[in-house]
């Protein structure tokens, strides 16, 4: 009977142990855009307000996705009807579609998407594995970084006089491109200040990226974006003598490029005193 009581108390133990590891982990929930497949449970979160997502089923400048990363891991519970992995992506693709989203590329078991509005650009990526017995949603909401840390005309000086050379930040373009966007004037604006207060001053800018990509891909956008810098300081009354714009890739980085934040920290410009 004692044998008996203790086997039904462990069998109890065992069922609700089951029961609580099939619950969602702890501050998991579906992404507002999407619910997840019948059946299944979150066995992993992580929401970061800025990174980098980059996916392997895009040509190098379009791979990179970067803004809000929403990356939700989810799992069949146990005793439920498990889908297949060309039902889960054609059930995202389906729902997708009804929000106006466009495909960007579509495998038996993996399926990329945009969803593009005046306000803002969301890019979605849906992965499935084991048969359909898990599968992977990645939701990127596109938008610039909160910069915490601001470029001033006296901090600029300071570091170049200690060390030859500033980070500028603040400076802001889009993913893979070489265009200066709006929230970049503040910087833009110190910059020609620090100019203006040092006549004699002559600097390089300097373009620097992460190593997403190919290395040949990465000199021409850095350098293209050091240029871009030149050509709006000059735009702002600085001669153009006083400045030379290179660009070195991923060959000088500040941080690790196997984490996204260390990425966002080698994309950068720099200012070096001539």
């Amino acid at each position: 009977m004692v044998c008996t009581r203790v086997a039904i108390v462990l069998a109890a133990i065992l069922v609700h142990g089951a029961a609580f590891a099939q619950s969602d982990v702890q501050g998991g929930k579906d992404h507002p855009l999407l619910t997840r497949m019948p059946g299944y449970f979150i066995t992993s979160s992580d929401v970061k307000e800025f990174d980098t997502y980059t996916t392997a089923y895009l040509p190098d400048a379009e791979a990179v996705w970067e803004g809000k990363v929403t990356r939700l891991r989810y799992e069949l519970k146990e005793g439920a009807k498990q889908s297949s992995m060309v039902q889960i992506v054609r059930n995202y693709e389906n729902a997708l579609k009804k929000i106006g989203a466009k495909v960007l590329y579509n495998e038996e078991r993996v399926l990329g998407a945009r969803i593009a509005s005046k306000d803002a650009t969301t890019f979605v990526h849906v992965e499935a594995f084991n048969d359909g017995n898990d599968y992977e949603l990645v939701v990127v909401e596109q938008g610039a970084m909160k910069q915490e840390v601001m470029a001033d005309a006296d901090a600029l000086s300071n570091s170049i006089a200690a060390t030859g050379k500033a980070e500028a930040n603040g400076i802001y373009f889009d993913t893979g491109k070489a265009i200066l966007k709006p929230e970049s004037t503040p910087t833009l604006e110190e910059i020609t200040k620090l100019l203006k207060q040092n006549p004699r001053m002559a600097l390089y800018v300097v373009g620097h990226t992460d190593n997403e990509g190919s290395l040949e891909s990465n000199l021409k956008l850095s350098a293209d974006r050091a240029a871009a810098v030149v050509r709006a300081l000059t735009g702002m009354g600085i001669k153009g003598s006083r400045l030379k714009s290179a660009g070195l890739a991923s060959y000088c980085p500040v941080a690790s490029n196997r984490t996204g934040e260390g990425k966002a920290k080698n994309r950068r410009v720099e200012l070096v005193e001539q």
